[in-house]
């Protein structure tokens, strides 16, 4: 007995090394080749990357939303610059099915592009301003108030089908970077009918 013990703490402290070694790596690109075990994306900075996908690794198909989608109470997920003044600006915005509510919830530095933010959260209030609704979002540690400009790209997540995931489509792949610099991942996020992943 305390030998089977002794191995499940091994096995543990190993999972715990692998999660302290990989770090996130977001990648962004269009999709060259894929199998049950691999996706090979072409990046928008010109890179061809492989990414590993682990087993039971599925699809996450991005639609087009709307502004009125954006509705108090809803979760959504905002890419934003801080303006001059101190307010924020929104890139994009990916409304949240109920399920994923709370997923990666808070205020943080996003890749997006150079200073953009990510706040996912709960919408407090829409407010209608001059330059485009602004949105009150409400996370467990504070608040921020984003305006969400008319070309912001607005998309919701959904179900999505593996051949979703053929040559040409364009992905969002949220991946993990082992210290050999190998890629995994165990979803991909797909556009659908047409629509590039914005996040």
């Amino acid at each position: 007995m305390l030998r089977i013990v002794a191995v499940l703490a091994l096995l543990f402290a190993l999972d715990a090394s692998v999660a302290i070694a990989q770090t996130p790596a977001r990648v962004r690109g269009v999709v060259e080749k894929v199998d049950d075990q691999s996706v090979t994306v072409k990046s928008r900075d010109g890179q061809t990357l492989a990414v590993k996908l682990n087993p039971n690794w599925g699809v996450v198909a991005v639609s087009k939303a709307a502004m009125t989608d954006i509705k108090q109470g809803a979760f959504v997920g905002v890419a934003a610059l801080r303006q001059a003044d101190g307010t924020f600006k929104a890139q994009e915005v990916v409304v949240f099915p109920e399920t994923m509510r709370g997923t990666g919830e808070g205020h943080y530095p996003w890749d997006l592009t150079p200073e953009s933010t990510m706040t996912n959260a709960t919408v407090d209030a829409v407010v209608s301003q001059v330059n485009g609704p602004q949105l009150t979002l409400k996370y467990k540690d504070g608040e921020v108030k984003i305006a969400v400009p008319a070309e912001a790209p607005i998309v919701t997540l959904g179900p999505g089908d593996k051949a979703l995931l053929a040559p040409g489509a364009a992905v969002f792949v949220p991946a993990q970077r082992a210290a050999d610099g190998t890629l995994s991942a165990g979803r991909v996020l797909v556009g659908k009918d047409g629509v590039v992943p914005p996040m």
